[in-house]
Protein backbone atom coordinates (compact mmCIF):
# COMPACT_ATOMS: atom_id res chain seq x y z
CA UNK A 1 0.00 0.00 0.00
CA UNK A 2 1.32 3.45 -0.96
CA UNK A 3 0.72 6.26 1.52
CA UNK A 4 1.19 9.86 0.37
CA UNK A 5 2.52 12.17 3.07
CA UNK A 6 2.70 15.94 2.73
CA UNK A 7 5.93 17.12 4.33
CA UNK A 8 7.03 20.53 5.53
CA UNK A 9 9.04 20.94 2.35
CA UNK A 10 5.90 20.40 0.28
CA UNK A 11 3.79 22.77 2.35
CA UNK A 12 6.10 25.81 2.27
CA UNK A 13 6.17 26.48 -1.45
CA UNK A 14 7.52 30.02 -1.40
CA UNK A 15 10.38 29.63 1.06
CA UNK A 16 13.85 28.76 -0.17
CA UNK A 17 14.95 25.21 0.50
CA UNK A 18 17.96 26.26 2.58
CA UNK A 19 15.68 28.26 4.90
CA UNK A 20 13.36 25.36 5.73
CA UNK A 21 15.28 24.49 8.88
CA UNK A 22 17.71 21.64 9.36
CA UNK A 23 18.99 19.65 6.42
CA UNK A 24 16.43 17.08 5.29
CA UNK A 25 13.24 19.11 5.63
CA UNK A 26 11.59 16.99 2.94
CA UNK A 27 12.25 13.65 4.63
CA UNK A 28 11.78 14.16 8.36
CA UNK A 29 8.01 13.71 8.40
CA UNK A 30 8.19 10.43 6.50
CA UNK A 31 10.97 8.94 8.59
CA UNK A 32 9.22 9.90 11.81
CA UNK A 33 6.22 7.85 10.71
CA UNK A 34 8.47 4.90 9.86
CA UNK A 35 10.06 4.98 13.30
CA UNK A 36 6.63 5.30 14.91
CA UNK A 37 5.50 2.13 13.15
CA UNK A 38 2.90 3.93 11.02
CA UNK A 39 4.79 3.08 7.81
CA UNK A 40 6.97 0.09 6.95
CA UNK A 41 9.33 2.10 4.74
CA UNK A 42 9.71 5.52 3.13
CA UNK A 43 10.83 6.55 -0.35
CA UNK A 44 13.03 9.63 -0.72
CA UNK A 45 14.95 11.61 -3.25
CA UNK A 46 18.43 10.89 -1.92
CA UNK A 47 19.75 14.41 -2.46
CA UNK A 48 17.18 15.66 0.08
CA UNK A 49 18.25 13.23 2.79
CA UNK A 50 20.35 14.27 5.79
CA UNK A 51 23.66 12.50 6.21
CA UNK A 52 22.90 11.70 9.86
CA UNK A 53 20.19 9.13 10.60
CA UNK A 54 18.05 8.51 13.67
CA UNK A 55 18.98 5.41 15.63
CA UNK A 56 17.48 2.20 14.20
CA UNK A 57 16.76 3.75 10.78
CA UNK A 58 18.78 2.63 7.74
CA UNK A 59 18.83 3.02 3.97
CA UNK A 60 17.48 -0.40 3.07
CA UNK A 61 17.78 0.10 -0.68
CA UNK A 62 19.17 2.53 -3.22
CA UNK A 63 17.48 2.15 -6.60
CA UNK A 64 19.29 2.36 -9.92
CA UNK A 65 20.24 5.96 -10.48
CA UNK A 66 18.68 8.20 -13.08
CA UNK A 67 20.53 11.14 -14.66
CA UNK A 68 22.73 12.73 -11.99
CA UNK A 69 23.32 16.15 -13.52
CA UNK A 70 21.55 19.49 -13.84
CA UNK A 71 19.90 21.01 -16.89
CA UNK A 72 19.15 24.54 -18.07
CA UNK A 73 15.54 24.88 -19.25
CA UNK A 74 14.51 27.81 -21.45
CA UNK A 75 11.30 28.65 -23.34
CA UNK A 76 13.14 28.97 -26.66
CA UNK A 77 16.00 26.47 -26.43
CA UNK A 78 18.75 29.01 -25.68
CA UNK A 79 21.96 27.61 -24.22
CA UNK A 80 23.59 29.00 -21.09
CA UNK A 81 26.16 30.90 -23.14
CA UNK A 82 23.44 32.29 -25.42
CA UNK A 83 21.48 33.88 -22.59
CA UNK A 84 21.82 37.67 -22.77
CA UNK A 85 23.52 39.73 -20.10
CA UNK A 86 21.01 40.50 -17.38
CA UNK A 87 19.04 37.31 -17.97
CA UNK A 88 17.10 36.01 -14.96
CA UNK A 89 17.70 32.38 -14.02
CA UNK A 90 15.52 30.66 -11.43
CA UNK A 91 16.71 28.14 -8.86
CA UNK A 92 16.10 27.46 -5.18
CA UNK A 93 19.53 25.87 -4.66
CA UNK A 94 22.55 27.58 -3.10
CA UNK A 95 24.82 25.13 -4.93
CA UNK A 96 23.36 25.97 -8.33
CA UNK A 97 23.31 29.69 -7.58
CA UNK A 98 26.99 29.73 -6.61
CA UNK A 99 28.04 27.77 -9.70
CA UNK A 100 25.96 29.95 -12.02
CA UNK A 101 27.53 33.08 -10.54
CA UNK A 102 30.99 31.51 -10.82
CA UNK A 103 30.51 30.86 -14.53
CA UNK A 104 28.76 34.11 -15.43
CA UNK A 105 28.65 37.25 -13.32
CA UNK A 106 26.39 39.05 -15.81
CA UNK A 107 23.21 37.06 -15.10
CA UNK A 108 20.72 37.44 -12.28
CA UNK A 109 19.89 34.35 -10.24
CA UNK A 110 16.51 34.55 -8.50
CA UNK A 111 14.80 32.11 -6.13
CA UNK A 112 12.00 29.88 -7.36
CA UNK A 113 10.08 27.21 -5.45
CA UNK A 114 7.46 24.61 -6.22
CA UNK A 115 7.48 21.19 -7.79
CA UNK A 116 8.89 20.63 -11.27
CA UNK A 117 5.57 21.29 -13.02
CA UNK A 118 5.02 24.53 -11.10
CA UNK A 119 8.48 25.85 -11.92
CA UNK A 120 8.12 25.02 -15.62
CA UNK A 121 4.74 26.76 -15.68
CA UNK A 122 6.27 29.86 -14.11
CA UNK A 123 8.98 29.85 -16.77
CA UNK A 124 6.62 29.44 -19.73
CA UNK A 125 3.80 31.71 -18.53
CA UNK A 126 5.03 35.19 -19.63
CA UNK A 127 5.87 34.29 -23.23
CA UNK A 128 2.67 32.29 -23.66
CA UNK A 129 0.58 35.10 -22.20
CA UNK A 130 2.17 37.61 -24.57
CA UNK A 131 1.46 35.31 -27.51
CA UNK A 132 -2.14 34.92 -26.35
CA UNK A 133 -2.58 38.69 -26.16
CA UNK A 134 -1.06 39.07 -29.62
CA UNK A 135 -3.47 36.57 -31.11
CA UNK A 136 -6.48 38.09 -29.36
CA UNK A 137 -5.51 41.49 -30.77
CA UNK A 138 -5.23 40.04 -34.28
CA UNK A 139 -8.70 38.52 -33.94
CA UNK A 140 -10.10 41.87 -32.82
CA UNK A 141 -8.41 43.56 -35.79
CA UNK A 142 -9.82 41.01 -38.18
CA UNK A 143 -6.40 39.59 -39.06
CA UNK A 144 -7.34 36.17 -37.68
CA UNK A 145 -10.62 34.28 -37.63
CA UNK A 146 -12.83 34.04 -34.54
CA UNK A 147 -11.72 30.52 -33.66
CA UNK A 148 -7.99 31.13 -34.07
CA UNK A 149 -7.25 31.65 -30.38
CA UNK A 150 -9.16 28.54 -29.32
CA UNK A 151 -7.40 26.46 -31.96
CA UNK A 152 -4.02 27.74 -30.81
CA UNK A 153 -4.88 26.92 -27.19
CA UNK A 154 -5.98 23.40 -28.08
CA UNK A 155 -2.65 22.78 -29.82
CA UNK A 156 -0.70 23.64 -26.66
CA UNK A 157 0.62 20.87 -24.43
CA UNK A 158 -1.14 20.39 -21.07
CA UNK A 159 1.66 22.14 -19.17
CA UNK A 160 1.56 25.08 -21.59
CA UNK A 161 -2.20 25.36 -21.11
CA UNK A 162 -1.75 25.44 -17.34
CA UNK A 163 1.07 27.97 -17.65
CA UNK A 164 -1.18 30.32 -19.62
CA UNK A 165 -3.45 30.61 -16.57
CA UNK A 166 -0.66 31.15 -14.04
CA UNK A 167 0.11 34.50 -12.39
CA UNK A 168 3.84 35.08 -11.93
CA UNK A 169 5.72 37.68 -9.92
CA UNK A 170 9.10 37.13 -11.58
CA UNK A 171 9.75 36.61 -15.28
CA UNK A 172 12.45 33.99 -15.74
CA UNK A 173 14.57 33.56 -18.85
CA UNK A 174 15.72 30.11 -17.73
CA UNK A 175 15.58 27.59 -14.92
CA UNK A 176 18.21 25.20 -13.58
CA UNK A 177 16.97 21.91 -12.16
CA UNK A 178 17.86 18.26 -11.84
CA UNK A 179 17.50 16.31 -15.07
CA UNK A 180 16.14 13.36 -13.08
CA UNK A 181 13.29 15.49 -11.76
CA UNK A 182 12.41 16.65 -15.25
CA UNK A 183 12.53 13.07 -16.52
CA UNK A 184 10.42 11.61 -13.70
CA UNK A 185 7.81 14.33 -14.20
CA UNK A 186 7.42 13.23 -17.80
CA UNK A 187 8.51 16.63 -19.12
CA UNK A 188 11.95 15.82 -20.49
CA UNK A 189 10.69 15.74 -24.07
CA UNK A 190 8.25 18.65 -23.72
CA UNK A 191 10.61 21.54 -22.94
CA UNK A 192 13.93 22.63 -24.47
CA UNK A 193 16.92 22.01 -22.21
CA UNK A 194 20.71 21.97 -22.15
CA UNK A 195 22.67 19.49 -20.04
CA UNK A 196 25.41 20.84 -17.80
CA UNK A 197 28.60 18.78 -17.63
CA UNK A 198 28.57 17.22 -14.12
CA UNK A 199 32.37 17.42 -14.03
CA UNK A 200 32.23 21.23 -14.11
CA UNK A 201 28.70 22.08 -12.93
CA UNK A 202 28.80 19.58 -10.10
CA UNK A 203 25.48 18.10 -8.90
CA UNK A 204 24.35 17.54 -5.34
CA UNK A 205 25.35 14.42 -3.45
CA UNK A 206 22.83 11.69 -4.22
CA UNK A 207 21.18 13.62 -7.04
CA UNK A 208 19.21 11.37 -9.38
CA UNK A 209 19.04 8.51 -6.86
CA UNK A 210 16.01 7.18 -4.98
CA UNK A 211 16.49 5.71 -1.50
CA UNK A 212 14.20 3.62 0.66
CA UNK A 213 14.55 3.96 4.42
CA UNK A 214 13.29 1.39 6.89
CA UNK A 215 13.83 0.25 10.48
CA UNK A 216 16.97 -1.81 10.89
CA UNK A 217 15.82 -5.42 10.83
CA UNK A 218 13.50 -7.61 8.78
CA UNK A 219 12.14 -4.88 6.51
CA UNK A 220 15.61 -3.58 5.72
CA UNK A 221 16.69 -7.12 4.84
CA UNK A 222 13.75 -7.50 2.45
CA UNK A 223 14.70 -4.30 0.67
CA UNK A 224 18.16 -5.59 -0.26
CA UNK A 225 16.55 -7.41 -3.21
CA UNK A 226 15.96 -4.07 -4.97
CA UNK A 227 19.26 -2.46 -3.98
CA UNK A 228 21.47 -1.39 -6.92
CA UNK A 229 25.12 -2.01 -5.93
CA UNK A 230 26.71 0.46 -8.33
CA UNK A 231 24.41 3.29 -7.28
CA UNK A 232 24.96 2.35 -3.63
CA UNK A 233 28.73 2.73 -4.06
CA UNK A 234 28.45 6.04 -5.94
CA UNK A 235 26.06 7.63 -3.46
CA UNK A 236 28.01 6.30 -0.48
CA UNK A 237 31.10 8.12 -1.74
CA UNK A 238 29.13 11.31 -2.35
CA UNK A 239 27.30 11.32 0.97
CA UNK A 240 30.42 10.37 2.94
CA UNK A 241 32.23 13.39 1.53
CA UNK A 242 29.24 15.63 2.22
CA UNK A 243 29.07 14.39 5.81
CA UNK A 244 32.81 14.86 6.40
CA UNK A 245 32.52 18.43 5.11
CA UNK A 246 29.57 18.98 7.45
CA UNK A 247 27.59 20.20 4.44
CA UNK A 248 23.93 20.07 3.50
CA UNK A 249 21.37 22.44 2.09
CA UNK A 250 23.05 25.42 3.78
CA UNK A 251 26.36 25.14 1.90
CA UNK A 252 27.15 25.22 -1.84
CA UNK A 253 28.74 21.78 -2.22
CA UNK A 254 28.68 19.64 -5.33
CA UNK A 255 29.78 15.99 -5.23
CA UNK A 256 29.63 13.66 -8.21
CA UNK A 257 30.82 10.05 -8.23
CA UNK A 258 30.58 7.52 -11.05
CA UNK A 259 31.92 3.97 -11.15
CA UNK A 260 34.43 3.44 -13.95
CA UNK A 261 35.92 -0.02 -13.99
CA UNK A 262 37.55 -0.72 -10.62
CA UNK A 263 37.48 2.93 -9.56
CA UNK A 264 34.95 5.53 -8.48
CA UNK A 265 35.71 8.72 -10.39
CA UNK A 266 34.82 11.50 -7.97
CA UNK A 267 34.55 15.27 -8.43
CA UNK A 268 33.98 17.66 -5.52
CA UNK A 269 33.40 21.40 -5.66
CA UNK A 270 32.94 23.62 -2.60
CA UNK A 271 32.06 27.26 -3.23
CA UNK A 272 31.40 30.46 -1.39
CA UNK A 273 27.76 31.51 -1.42
CA UNK A 274 28.40 34.18 -4.06
CA UNK A 275 30.52 31.86 -6.20
CA UNK A 276 33.63 34.06 -6.09
CA UNK A 277 35.65 31.42 -4.20
CA UNK A 278 35.89 27.76 -5.13
CA UNK A 279 37.85 24.69 -4.06
CA UNK A 280 37.61 21.77 -6.46
CA UNK A 281 39.29 18.42 -6.89
CA UNK A 282 38.81 15.08 -8.62
CA UNK A 283 40.04 11.61 -7.72
CA UNK A 284 39.75 8.01 -8.89
CA UNK A 285 39.01 6.08 -5.69
CA UNK A 286 39.42 2.27 -5.67
CA UNK A 287 36.03 0.60 -5.28
CA UNK A 288 37.46 -1.83 -2.73
CA UNK A 289 38.21 1.06 -0.35
CA UNK A 290 35.63 3.60 -1.51
CA UNK A 291 34.47 4.51 1.99
CA UNK A 292 37.93 5.26 3.36
CA UNK A 293 38.92 6.91 0.09
CA UNK A 294 35.97 9.29 0.34
CA UNK A 295 36.96 10.27 3.87
CA UNK A 296 40.56 10.95 2.82
CA UNK A 297 39.41 13.08 -0.10
CA UNK A 298 37.23 15.16 2.20
CA UNK A 299 40.12 15.57 4.64
CA UNK A 300 42.31 16.91 1.84
CA UNK A 301 39.62 19.44 0.92
CA UNK A 302 39.40 20.53 4.54
CA UNK A 303 43.15 21.04 4.59
CA UNK A 304 42.70 23.34 1.59
CA UNK A 305 40.08 25.45 3.39
CA UNK A 306 36.80 23.86 2.32
CA UNK A 307 35.56 23.80 5.91
CA UNK A 308 35.99 27.57 6.11
CA UNK A 309 33.75 28.08 3.07
CA UNK A 310 31.15 25.76 4.63
CA UNK A 311 31.31 27.57 7.98
CA UNK A 312 30.92 30.96 6.32
CA UNK A 313 27.85 29.68 4.46
CA UNK A 314 26.45 28.39 7.76
CA UNK A 315 26.98 31.77 9.42
CA UNK A 316 25.23 33.51 6.53
CA UNK A 317 22.34 31.09 6.86
CA UNK A 318 21.95 31.74 10.57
Amino acid sequence: ELVEVETKGDQIQDELLHRLGKTGAFVRALDEQVLAGELDAAVHSMKDMPTEFPENLVVGAVLERGPAGDVLVTPDGSSFEELPAGATIGTGSLRRTAQLNAQRDDVNVEPIRGNVDTRIEKLLAPSLQREHERRVEKVENGELGQGAVDEWFEDLSPIEQRALERDVDTEYDALVMAEAGLERSGLLHHVPFERFDPETFVPAAGQGAIAVTAPDGEMAELLTDIDHPRTRVETTVERTILAELNGGCIAPIGVYAVVRGQYVHTVVRVLSVDGTESIQTSRDIPIATHGRGAVRLAEELIDRGADELVETARENHE
